[in-house]
């Protein structure tokens, strides 16, 4: 099961720098990945994982983590469309609306979210509050103490 906590992170002006670099890197990979699974028809993640792996990280400069986190948010974005194709939401098969969705690699916006995980990132939490600080990766190096607040019932959860 997944359990999704928000907080808003307060970064210096320095480490949101890093922090839209990051964004902008795994994005600009996202899209390059998506093109090159549109061109060669591979979708299933072990399959995409295994021919691109090493090509994304090396292109992109990403860590292995953040690697597989845009090939599995590339793999959900095209299971996603094809759920909508099946259930027609692009019109019949043969429509003109549908051929161009069909035709089209998906492509992610610079700043679109990326997900992270424990791998990506750790948490610096107090015994009660709302403040904490967080230690991320990004494509300039970890960031450590970025400072980060939320509800008390979010970091709550955090801390348990």
């Amino acid at each position: 099961m997944k359990q999704v906590v928000q907080v808003r992170l307060l970064p210096t002006p320095a480490q949101a720098s890093a922090l839209l670099a990051t964004l902008n890197a795994c994005n600009t990979a996202a899209s390059w990945l998506s093109q090159q699974m549109h061109t060669t028809g591979i979708f299933r993640k072990f399959d995409v994982q295994k021919r691109f792996y090493t090509e994304l990280r090396e292109r992109f400069g990403l860590a292995a983590q953040p690697a597989i986190r845009v090939i599995g948010k590339t793999c959900d974005a095209y299971t996603t469309l094809r759920t909508n194709l099946t259930a027609g939401n692009y019109g019949p098969p043969g429509s003109e609306r549908r051929r161009k969705v069909e035709d089209t690699p998906i492509v992610f916006r610079p700043q679109a979210a990326q997900p992270f995980d424990a791998r990506c990132l750790s948490w610096q939490l107090g015994e009660a509050g709302r403040e904490g600080a967080v230690s991320i990766w990004t494509t300039t190096g970890r960031l450590r103490n970025v400072r980060i607040v939320g509800h008390p019932e979010q970091l709550a959860l955090l801390r348990s």
